[in-house]
């Protein structure tokens, strides 16, 4: 692909971090949890019932989704909208390093000044509630 136009030879599939996301995405859309087979139906992409339920299963594995049991097959649900799946990541980042405060000096550091506003903010609801 040397002048930049759109290289048709390769894999049409989409990376599975893209899937994951799409998965996350019909599963947020929802009103109740869903199985594989109507989850794999709303993707429309003519992917394996059990390529979905692969990724299904992983997720609820790492604990991203609750899965019950109300006929054959397992139905899914995500624990957390998607804030709160980002925010749980962040969590954990945090709690990998033992340098607390230094990791969280940089990323304070690092917000813009809107962001850092807002935390500011945030930071004084919480006390308030305390």
């Amino acid at each position: 692909m040397v002048d930049g136009s759109r290289d048709d030879s390769r894999d049409p599939r989409r990376p599975h971090g893209e899937l994951v996301a799409d998965v996350l995405a019909v599963l947020w859309a929802a009103d109740r949890p869903l199985t594989a087979q109507e989850v794999n139906e709303a993707l429309d992409r003519g992917l394996a019932r059990t390529t979905v339920a692969t990724v299904l299963s992983r997720l609820h594995e790492n604990g991203t989704l609750e899965r019950s049991r109300p006929g054959r097959g397992f139905a899914y649900a995500p624990v957390a909208d998607a804030a709160g799946l980002v925010a749980g990541r962040m969590r954990r980042e945090l709690e990998s390093d033992p340098r607390r405060e230094l990791v969280l000096k940089r990323f304070v550091s690092a917000l813009s000044e809107g962001d850092e506003e807002v935390l500011r903010r945030l930071l004084r609801e919480s006390e308030d509630r305390e």
